[in-house]
């Protein structure tokens, strides 16, 4: 097998386009997709290996790791982040979603209000809406270098109308700003102060980026009390279709999560758990090689915006691979989003499905090769001459 080394590579557009996942089928084929959150890069060799392996064994029943799954996370966290935690305290769920939703079901009744950030992760709105409790919006604020920032006085009034859950972003998506621990100190201190649970969504936490610093937020004092995490494989290592997600708490809070159905196990993608093992166990040199990707794939678009699209603003994400746009120049609403498919035949991420706050942008996926990067900018910048 040949040695990976960065850039990792991606295929040939035409052998990209003959995949069946959402981000090559939900568009004509003229069209370079951009928007979801699927990166073109090829498996990890070792998840890639773990998954031949139990196909080659006909392995394909229900998922039951046991502790496996516990373990390898566990050793993962110690390691990139000197999160020590309890393996056994690792419960696994479908996806951090349903995990989400199920937490939500196990603290909130009907009529509860939720906070959330936007712009935020477009299902954050949904998750609100299918358990029926009550949005009440803290939006990010943007500081004098355009750095988007949680809004600490405006999540303190929002808490102060005593809502059951917070749902924290971090690292946050769209934005992608990595909250530092002062900032996630106080969000700690204000859920005690008026007795609110953290739902903290740490889905992208693997993929921080050189020049940032990831706090897990059950390493800081207090949180154990008042937060339950969601992390996965699946972001980091592109395993968002095979299915499996995990959430972390500690002694106070296990009885939310004891609450969740208990046929939920069962759900859980056996693939998506065997690839879960492999990607914390033994895929971190991959995932280095990936940083190493995309943080050159971050300033090859910041170049690219800066030569055809100067009018375009972007605030370079602290983590994953998703660049957030402001093109307000270029309209406002899904304006820009659609100016961009219909003249330049680019797809991306309407910025208003994340929220008010999101008029106007776009959300870029840039995990794909330098030569559909160019391509892609370039088409932009020259729908808007």
């Amino acid at each position: 097998m040949t040695a990976l080394t960065a850039p990792l590579p991606v295929d040939d557009l035409a052998v990209l386009r003959r995949r069946g996942s959402a981000k090559w089928r939900m568009y004509p084929g003229d069209v370079l997709p951009l928007p979801v959150a699927e990166m073109d890069f090829a498996l990890a060799p070792v998840i890639a290996d773990a998954l031949h392996a139990a196909v080659d064994a006909s392995d394909t029943g229900y998922s039951m790791l046991g502790d496996e799954l516990g373990n390898s996370f566990a050793a993962f966290a110690a390691g990139r982040w000197s999160w020590q935690l309890d393996a056994g305290s690792v419960v696994p769920v479908t996806d951090v979603g349903v995990g989400a939703v199920e937490l939500l079901r196990s603290l909130c009744t009907p009529g509860d209000a939720v906070v959330i950030n936007p712009p935020v992760y477009a299902p954050f709105f949904h998750w609100v809406a299918e358990t029926r409790t009550r949005l009440v919006e803290a939006p990010l604020r943007q500081d004098s270098s355009g750095c988007w920032r949680l809004d600490l006085d405006v999540l303190e009034n929002a808490f102060r109308q005593h809502p059951a859950a917070y749902i924290l972003c971090n690292p946050h998506n769209p934005v992608g700003r990595v909250h530092d621990a002062d900032e996630l100190r106080t969000v700690v201190a204000l859920a005690h102060e008026h007795e609110v649970a953290i739902i903290s969504d740490e889905i992208h936490a693997p993929l921080v980026l050189p020049g940032a610093t990831f706090t897990p937020l059950l390493t800081l004092p207090g949180a154990n009390e008042v937060a339950v995490s969601l992390v996965s494989a699946s972001k980091a290592w592109n395993l968002a279709g095979l299915k499996c997600a995990l959430v972390v708490s500690a002694p106070a809070m296990r009885s939310v999560v004891d609450a969740m159905p208990p046929d939920g196990r069962w759900r859980i993608g056996h693939f998506g758990a065997l690839a879960t093992v492999a990607a914390f166990r033994s895929g971190e040199p991959w995932l280095d090689l990936l940083h190493q990707t995309l943080d050159l794939r971050r300033r090859e678009l910041a170049s690219l915006l800066s030569e055809h699209l100067p009018q375009v603003r972007m605030q370079p994400p602290e983590a994953t691979y998703l660049a957030w746009l402001d093109c307000r120049s270029h309209g406002s609403g899904d304006e820009p989003r659609d100016l961009f498919l219909q003249r330049a035949r680019v797809a991306l991420e309407p910025g208003p499905a994340f929220g008010t706050p999101g008029s106007g942008h776009v959300r870029l996926n840039f995990a794909t090769s330098a030569h559909i990067l160019s391509e892609a900018v370039e088409r932009m910048g020259a729908a808007v001459r």
